[in-house]
C-alpha cells in the first residue's frame, strides 16, 4: 500500500477517534451538555439538524469509501495539478477542528469570553472550508472510477457539505453567536 494512502487512513483513524471522544468525554463530563450543544437553535429547527447529520455521517462514509478504496493513489490527479495527498490536508482540516469543537464549545460557555466564542465559530467555518475543498477536488478528480461509487461520493460529499457548511457554520454560528449579544 502507497505511503501516502496509509497516512490518509491514519489521519481518518486518529481524526475520526479524536472526534467521537471529544464528544463521549464532552457528554460525560459536561453537566446539562445536550443544551448547551444546541448552542441556542431554537426547538422548530432541530429536525433539520437531526436529518443533516444522519445524511452527513453517511455522506462522509460514502466519499471515504471511494477515496479510500476505489482511487489508485499513483494515478489520481485533481485538477490536473494535485494529487493524492491533497485528501490528507482535507481531512485533517476537517477532524483536526472537529475534535476541538465540542471542548472549545463548553470553555466558551463556561468563561463567556468574545475571543473564544469568536474561535468556536472560526472552528466551524474552518471544517466548512475544508468540506467544500473536498467537495471540489472530488467534482474535479480524474480518474472517476468506478462511476457509481464517485457519484455516490459526490452525493455524500454534498450532505456532508450541507451539515458542516450551512447546519453548523451558518445556522448553529449564528444561533451560538446571539447568545451573547
Amino acid at each position: 500500500m502507497p505511503a501516502n494512502k496509509k497516512l490518509l487512513i491514519v489521519i481518518i483513524l486518529v481524526g475520526g477517534l479524536a472526534v467521537l471522544g471529544s464528544y463521549v468525554y464532552g457528554i460525560l463530563s459536561v453537566p446539562d451538555a445536550g443544551d448547551i450543544l444546541w448552542g441556542g437553535v431554537s426547538k422548530n429547527i432541530r429536525p433539520f439538524y437531526t436529518v443533516g447529520m444522519l445524511l452527513g455521517a453517511l455522506g462522509f462514509f460514502t466519499y471515504t469509501y471511494f477515496i479510500v478504496f476505489c482511487l489508485d493513489p499513483g494515478e489520481v490527479h485533481v485538477c490536473h495539478r494535485y494529487e493524492y495527498g491533497i485528501f490528507s490536508i482535507f481531512y485533517s482540516a476537517i477532524l483536526v477542528p472537529s475534535a476541538l469543537w465540542l471542548p472549545l464549545t463548553f470553555l466558551a460557555v463556561q468563561t463567556q469570553d468574545s475571543a473564544l466564542i469568536l474561535v468556536v465559530r472560526l472552528d466551524l467555518i474552518l471544517v466548512g472550508i475544508a468540506s467544500i475543498c473536498l467537495l471540489l477536488a472530488l467534482w474535479f478528480i480524474e480518474p472517476r472510477q468506478p462511476v457509481w461509487a464517485h457519484s455516490l461520493a459526490l452525493l455524500g460529499c454534498i450532505f456532508f457539505c450541507i451539515q458542516t457548511v450551512i447546519l453548523d457554520a451558518i445556522v448553529w454560528g449564528s444561533y451560538f453567536q446571539s447568545l451573547w449579544n
